[in-house]
């Protein structure tokens, strides 16, 4: 067999000049003739700089913006924009969709949920859930309701409750009561328990229809919860309902004493220590623990409630 070396020979040049390969000589860097080592440069499909989904991601939505809503075109710009792509960008794509939801571009998350269902990617149930209210946000009804009995008959045991929220909104909002009772009552068979939402909503619902019996039967029957979870400071703390009101009744009031300061007198410094007080009275009840919030004195309830 003919082994090659490479070893520290000696060329020598035109002008008779003898010329030393330095000691620190690889064997991957090709050697000219008379212009010294010549540096190898990476593949193109080797290259070893990357970019990041989010990049990818910001790129896809300017690429979509320009066009019409042509199906077509839009579909054409898409399918090119993957064209080199190896696997399918499904992060890349789910991305494009949240900055879109973001922007409240509701006629290209519809285009873009479809092109990549129509693809056989990202069959899930949170892409289902998008497409679902973006129909609904583009008064497209007749599309969500068939969208729905879809994964409805498809998944009978299995729906996840926001679907069932999201179509008693909708129906809700459209003043549509026998559809909202037909869902509410799918609910109650199928065993889920609404949530508070779904229940104010009934309850708002029966009252304007003159039905007394029935909204209170469904307030005895799902109560309003008088525990919630808050996270403070990343840690996960039980909190009672009626501290959260008052809290949130609190923050109302001194928003609008807020916008009213120019409007005050000299008097008003001591309406201003006040307030401080109380603010700082509910940072300790937000600050408690499970068991500590109940032994909070009824002094600092009274006084929330009185600003």
């Amino acid at each position: 067999m003919l082994c090659l070396r490479y070893s520290p020979v000696i060329f020598t040049t035109r002008r008779q000049e003898t010329t030393q390969l330095p000691k620190n000589y690889s064997p991957n860097i090709v050697v000219c003739e008379a212009k010294g080592p010549r540096p190898r440069y990476p593949r193109v499909w080797k290259t070893k700089r990357k970019i990041g989904t989010i990049s990818k991601s910001l790129k896809l939505v300017e690429c979509i913006k320009g066009l019409s809503n042509v199906k077509e075109e839009v579909y054409g710009a898409l399918d090119s924009f993957i064209a080199w792509e190896l696997e399918f960008p499904l992060i890349t794509v789910k991305k494009a969709l949240k900055i879109l939801e973001n922007e409240k571009e509701w006629k290209r998350i519809i285009q873009v949920t479809k092109w990549m269902l129509s693809k056989g990617q990202g069959r899930t149930m949170g892409s289902y859930f998008m497409l679902l209210n973006a129909l609904a946000e583009d008064e497209r009804l007749e599309e969500a309701e068939e969208l729905w009995l879809k994964l409805f008959t498809q998944n009978l045991e299995s729906m996840p409750r926001i679907f069932f929220q999201k179509m008693i909104s909708i129906y809700y909002h459209r003043e549509m009561n026998e559809k909202m009772f037909e869902i509410f009552a799918d609910m109650e068979e199928l065993g889920i328990r609404p949530t508070v939402p779904v229940v104010t909503m009934v309850g708002n619902v029966f009252q304007k229809l003159g039905m007394l019996d029935k909204y209170q039967k469904l307030n005895k029957k799902y109560p309003p919860p008088k525990w919630e979870y808050r996270y403070i400071k990343g840690k996960r703390v039980k909190i009672r309902t009626k501290d959260l009101d008052k809290s949130h009744d609190h923050d109302v009031v001194s928003k609008s004493e807020e916008v009213d300061e120019p409007e005050f007198d000299e008097n008003s410094e001591d309406q201003e220590d006040e307030v401080e007080d109380n603010v700082e009275q509910l940072k300790e009840v937000d600050e408690c623990e499970p068991g500590e919030i109940s032994t909070v004195p009824s002094e600092t309830r009274e006084s929330s409630m009185s600003t």
